[in-house]
């Protein structure tokens, strides 16, 4: 007997009614992302209006993360917004986002060049375009992101080593405060026009490790040297890396033979250093990284042309930035050669004079009344007389009081430790202080970074020294020029910085530009029954100080 087998009833429209649902599912994830995409756009506000979308520079889809440039309505200032999108009914999605969140809060007290500080994190607000779940807030880094950086090719060796160094400094420090930064992403990285590579969009993965940061640095390094993206997620408009046989990436150095293998090698063995994988011969710490990045940075420094920019080179701000691999060139090493002939010749002919004007010193000079008498070391000929170092150095501009006619405590987060006494640090008066609350950490590893003073200079001022006045041995600080009484912190340059002694510390200054502040910033607090540190008086001298 022959026949069609039985269908049981029911099974397969139950089966159907699974699917759809799933795809159901899908779709109105999909869907609510893209309405909160289409909602996001310049002009769109967001966190009760205090925050303007600009521009969107970048978008992250591993985690529904969206990259933007941002007004700061209250304070006046661009930001750096990391937004989360997805579905709020999805546990999973709200999850995930609210540990990034977590994550990039814990970040918020970690202060390295490389990494953009975080200035706020928020969860969405009412107002929010639909389907934003939170918003990591940090300052804005000028300049472009990695995938900007290799569009008209990989940089040169040297360049890539050099440009990735304090990035994977950076690494380092935070594994070391136990933090990951989340830098597996090129678009999250920035570089500056004077060269400067910075952390821009911090907010890791919710279950990202150490590992995961330096597989980024090892992908970093990889897309500077070969222009090609080794990890998932590969950005729109850069090819993905090639693989081998065995399903790994090829080597940099398969792509391009002029990389030497120092540097190709690490590059791999740190996109395979997941902790989870036991892999032999793996990088796995920052460290290693690095130690091959100044390595060979300092052994091609020669590799980056800083004056002209021949073809095949191209000027990014301040550096030329060399895209081809330098070839040997016959021409310039017999120009080279002349030219160290030439200075040899020209060696030779001021030795022989200053030879013999020292030998003039000491016999001295004669004429036709017979030679000078010799009283006491000295000769009775006035008018042959030297002029001594002493009057040299005289003559020479010293350094003068520079007048403060107003200062204020400067902090990036929390309040302001005693602002209503800071006028004491330059009353003239070192029996008055002002001196920070004490504090259960140091700074940098509890929830304050640092705490600073602003002084105000009545006339702007080339300064070359500052004198502190304190009890508080041990406090460690930085001196900043800033421009204005509140500046950014990243944009207060360095100019001299010192540890204190129980007294007054003389702390020198090297600056080429005058200033009309001067920011003190404490980075590290007096030890005792708690963290605090208390500054008597601030002295400033320069050049062009007027008392």
């Amino acid at each position: 007997m022959s026949g069609k087998p039985t269908e049981q009833p029911g099974a397969g429209q139950h089966e159907d009614t699974i699917h759809n649902e799933r795809t159901v599912r899908r779709e109105d994830t999909t869907s609510t992302a893209h309405a909160s995409e289409q909602r996001l756009a310049p002009g769109a506000v967001l966190d009760h209006g205090r925050y303007r979308l600009l521009t969107k520079v970048g978008s992250d889809s591993r985690c529904n993360a969206q990259l933007w440039r941002a007004k700061d309505g209250v304070l006046g200032r661009d930001v750096s917004l990391t937004i989360i999108v997805g579905d709020s009914t999805d546990t999973t999605q709200t999850s995930d986002a609210r540990r990034t969140l977590e994550r990039a809060m814990h970040a918020s007290t970690f202060n390295h060049v490389g990494v953009a500080r975080v200035l706020d994190v928020v969860s969405s607000a009412p107002g929010d375009p639909d389907g934003v779940l939170g918003i990591v807030i940090a300052e804005w880094t000028h300049g472009s992101d990695l995938t900007e950086v290799i569009s008209d090719g990989p940089l040169a060796p040297g360049t890539a080593a050099r440009l990735l160094q304090p990035l994977a400094a950076a690494v380092e420090a935070a594994h070391h405060a136990g933090l990951v930064l989340g830098i597996d992403h090129p678009q999250r990285v920035r570089v500056t026009g004077d060269g400067e590579i910075r952390m821009a969009f911090p907010g890791p993965m919710p279950d990202a490790g150490s590992g995961e940061d330096v597989r980024g640095l090892g992908a970093l390094l990889y897309l500077l040297l070969t222009g090609r993206w080794a990890l998932s997620g590969s950005p729109e408009g850069v090819s993905s890396a090639p693989a081998g046989p065995d399903g790994t990436v090829v080597s940099p150095r398969t792509l391009r033979p002029a990389i030497p293998l120092e540097l190709s090698t690490v590059a791999v063995r740190a996109l395979g250093s997941p902790e989870s994988n036991g892999t032999t011969g793996g990088v796995r710490t920052g460290a290693a990284v690095l130690r091959v990045l100044e390595q060979y940075a300092q052994q091609d420094a020669g590799e980056a042309v800083m004056h002209s920019a021949p073809a095949g080179v191209e000027a990014r701000g301040d550096d030329v930035w060399q895209r081809e691999d330098p070839k040997p060139d016959p021409g310039r090493r017999r120009k080279l050669i002349y030219g160290v002939g030439a200075v040899a010749v020209v060696t030779l002919f001021v030795v022989s004079w200053l030879a013999a004007m020292l030998i003039g010193m000491f016999v001295g000079p004669t004429d036709s009344s017979g030679p000078n008498r010799i009283v006491g070391g000295e000769t009775n000929s006035d008018s042959q007389q030297q002029p001594s170092s002493s009057s040299k150095e005289s003559s020479a501009p010293q350094p003068k009081p520079v007048a403060v006619n107003g200062s204020d405590v400067f902090v990036t987060e929390q309040d302001r430790d005693n602002r209503d006494e800071v006028d004491l640090v330059h009353d003239g008066d070192k029996g008055t202080s002002w001196q920070t609350d004490g504090y259960n950490d140091q700074l940098g590893t509890g929830f304050k970074s640092g705490i600073g003073i602003v002084l105000t200079l009545e006339n702007p001022s080339k300064l070359t020294e500052v004198d502190v006045t304190s009890p508080s041995s041990g406090t460690e600080l930085e001196i900043r020029a800033a421009s204005d009484e509140s500046p950014e912190l990243s944009s207060a340059k360095v100019i001299g910085e010192g540890e204190l002694d129980d007294g007054t510390t003389t702390i020198p200054v090297k600056t080429d530009e005058s200033t009309s502040h001067v920011l003190v910033w404490i980075t590290g607090l007096s030890q005792g029954d708690r963290y605090s540190s208390e500054i008597a008086e601030i002295e400033l001298r320069g050049t062009n100080g007027q008392a």
